[in-house]
């Protein structure tokens, strides 16, 4: 007796937000959500997370360390819609509200391993000087009411944006059962069998 042969396939990510460079700010926190396709749906973990307020290191780097786990399974029938990670990171203004330092998106990466990559992170910008000023003078800074824009194409050409500081993620990818569905991950199919050694963040 032969065992049916699977229709799904399991994509199961663990890593962090690793950490961030925002030259002219301090004080920040990100946040972060899953975006992906109808066919896909999450089988255990969570897809949205908030991180603590991380403040400057004191060394040449001035980088923001959160160290903040992502751990999300996703099952899927079709590699269409690949999920995206969607980061908005937030910080106080001279007023003290919160308000938005950047957006950015990257996919998850398609092959099984460790990665590692560094996300530009852009604002949106009002269009006209009297906007500008406004915002500025209300302590509201123009942001998306929906994070997730970010990580689709429709509308987001006619948003002018300012690039501003990264973000760098660490990810460890595992897929299960994509090759017995035909789709070919690269040179290894881990087949669900995970690094038993948690990542360790790298002290430079």
């Amino acid at each position: 007796m032969t065992a049916a042969s699977p229709s799904v396939f399991l994509l199961m990510v663990t890593g962090q937000v690793e950490s961030a460079q925002f030259p002219e700010y301090d004080d920040l926190y990100c946040k972060y959500c899953f975006v992906y396709g109808q066919d896909w749906a999450p089988t255990a973990g969570l897809e949205e997370g908030i991180s603590q307020i991380a403040s400057k290191s004191q060394d040449v780097r001035q980088a923001l360390v959160w160290n903040f786990p992502i751990d999300v399974t996703f099952k899927s029938t079709n590699p269409y819609g690949w999920p995206q990670i969607v980061l908005s990171v937030y910080g106080p203004d001279v007023f003290g509200n919160d308000v938005v330092r950047g957006y950015g998106a990257v996919h998850v990466p398609l092959s099984p391993g460790r990665h590692k990559r560094t996300i530009p992170m852009f604002v949106p910008e009002s269009t006209s000087t009297l906007q500008k000023f406004t915002s500025w003078f209300m302590g509201r800074r123009p942001e998306y009411t929906d994070p997730k824009v970010v990580a689709q194409g429709e509308g987001r050409e006619v948003t002018r944006v300012r690039s501003q500081g990264f973000v760098t993620l660490l990810f460890n990818v595992v897929t299960k059962d994509m090759k017995k569905l035909g789709y070919d991950t690269g040179p290894v199919d881990t087949q669900g069998v995970l690094d038993p050694s948690p990542p360790q963040s790298n002290p430079q």
